[in-house]
């Protein structure tokens, strides 16, 4: 991957439009989690701080069309809190208002633009949103790693216009994530959860040949134990998936796949149910898996202490609730006591590690899920790949 970045550029008296990843989750009308906000915010200072008018935008949420509980407000006061200096925010995308916003900016300022998602042909990346967002900036930034494998408006139709340039961000991701493909210090260990094997199927099987182990907890691995033939009870099940999984299992370098040998069963999927140990092949027709067990715990965090690289994405079980939590604390330990270069990526597993007050002891946390995954399976991530055409020009 070729690209500029900020530090190729004299940006100062420049309009510059920043494509940041502000998609926070909000709770009652306030930003409930601001970790994506404080990872935008050194790419927003240095422009400001070389003298750039700094125009953000970003998508909050998944809108169908405008919704009164997604607009960016506060993100915006947030942001001004975290960072320190006023942001204007505007409340359309890229129309009159906007265009008023930016023309009136001095040096330094900063405005936020509504929620991209308002516009509908921000998701179709619609050449006339694409114009209009180009005709507010003289340079792109482009700083949502957790976007750039979405080809929308504000991610590469923008960038087919406008000089671009990769912010800060988004060269600290890349680089974490590029150590990955190519010969990643051993053992390489990677370990998956979430809820649904159909997510990640990609990665598995991109990622098999590369790695030495291949740890698998949370809900998609009762997919793969029924697979094996396992009675898994009322635990979550894509049937659909189960001859799928069977070849992966069966085929090359499925043999790296680890899955739970015990699990933790609730009689319903409650915070507050009973539940019980038992193992992997015993659960009772009743039971629902909500976590890994003790003892799958320990092997999988002795094989991650013990590597020389791990990707993580995804918890090992419920761990909102605090009774379903200890897998997923567990292997978060494991990777801030390794000495292994580690990454962790996904929205659930970050929330997991800074729930645990841990995710300053990793090498890498990132702000993408999707985009982190689509990179390792190697497929294309358009809003990096359209920052090429700017290297020579």
């Amino acid at each position: 991957m070729r690209y500029l970045t900020i530090d190729d550029i004299e940006p100062s008296g420049f309009r510059v439009l920043v494509r940041s990843d502000l998609n926070v989750p909000l709770d009652g009308g306030r930003v409930a989690d601001d970790f994506r906000i404080r990872a935008a915010l050194p790419t927003i200072q240095a422009l400001r701080e070389r003298g750039a008018r700094v125009v953000v935008c970003s998508h909050l949420g998944r809108p169908k069309g405008q919704d009164p509980a997604l607009r960016m407000d506060p993100v915006a006061a947030r942001l001004a809190e975290i960072g320190g200096f006023g942001v204007h925010k505007v409340d359309d995308v890229a129309g009159p208002r906007a265009a008023e916003a930016v023309e009136a900016m001095g040096p330094g300022d900063v405005v936020l633009l509504e929620n991209t998602r308002f516009e509908p042909g921000e998701t179709k990346n619609d050449p006339v949103l694409a114009d209009r967002l180009a005709a507010l900036c003289d340079l792109f930034v482009q700083d949502a790693f957790g976007s750039v494998h979405r080809a929308h408006a504000s991610t590469v139709g923008v960038a087919e216009r406008v000089r671009s340039v990769a912010g800060l961000l988004l060269v600290r991701e890349l680089d974490a994530f590029s150590r990955f493909l190519g010969e990643p210090e051993r053992p390489y260990v990677v370990v998956l959860g979430g809820a649904k094997v159909s997510d990640k199927l990609g990665v598995v099987r991109s990622l098999l040949p590369k790695t030495d182990a291949m740890l698998i907890g949370g809900g998609m691995c009762f997919t793969l134990l029924a697979a094996e033939g396992y009675e898994v009870g009322e635990s979550l099940v894509e049937e659909e998936m189960l001859d799928t999984v069977r070849e992966v299992l069966a085929g090359p370098g499925g043999d790296k796949i680890q899955l739970p040998a015990d699990v933790v069963v609730a009689d319903r999927f409650a915070p507050d149910a009973p539940w019980r140990v038992t193992e992997a092949k015993a659960i009772p027709d009743e039971g629902v898996g909500l976590d890994i067990g003790p003892a799958t715990a320990e092997r999988f965090a002795a094989v991650v202490e013990g590597a020389g690289s791990v990707f993580w994405n995804g918890p090992m079980g419920v761990f909102e609730w605090e009774p379903f939590r200890a897998g997923t604390a567990r292997v978060a330990q494991a990777m801030a006591d390794t000495s292994a270069f580690t990454v962790v990526g996904g929205g659930d597993s970050v929330a997991a590690l800074r729930m645990l007050g841990l995710e300053d002891r990793v090498s890498h946390v990132s702000t993408g899920g999707g985009a982190g995954l689509e990179l390792l399976e190697g497929r294309p991530l358009p809003g990096v790949e359209v920052l090429e055409r700017w290297v020579d020009g």
